[in-house]
């Protein structure tokens, strides 16, 4: 499923246009990534919890060259499904 297909199926199940269901969607990323910048984690009980995990710098290898480079640390989101979502993928 791609947004406008996510899109799509949001207006038809809230019952509004495709507009006003693309605006609720963005709004919601918007507050996902807010939570996430601010307080480094957030949990959507039922469906998951995304944290944000500090990845250390660590040594890799350059796989036309072969010459070992250096990837520098960075912060990376994770998701951890929540139970409901488990059971309805199962």
């Amino acid at each position: 499923m791609n947004k406008a297909e996510l899109i799509a199926n949001i207006a038809d199940k809230a019952e509004v246009s495709k507009a006003q269901a693309e605006k609720l969607l963005n709004a919601t990323l918007s507050s996902i990534n807010e939570g996430l910048t601010s307080d480094g984690n957030l949990t959507l009980v039922g469906f998951g919890t995304f944290s944000v995990v500090k990845r250390a710098a660590r040594k890799g290898r350059n796989p036309q060259t072969g010459k070992t480079i250096k990837i520098p640390a960075k912060n990376v989101v994770k998701f951890k499904p929540g139970k409901n979502l488990k059971d309805a993928v199962n």
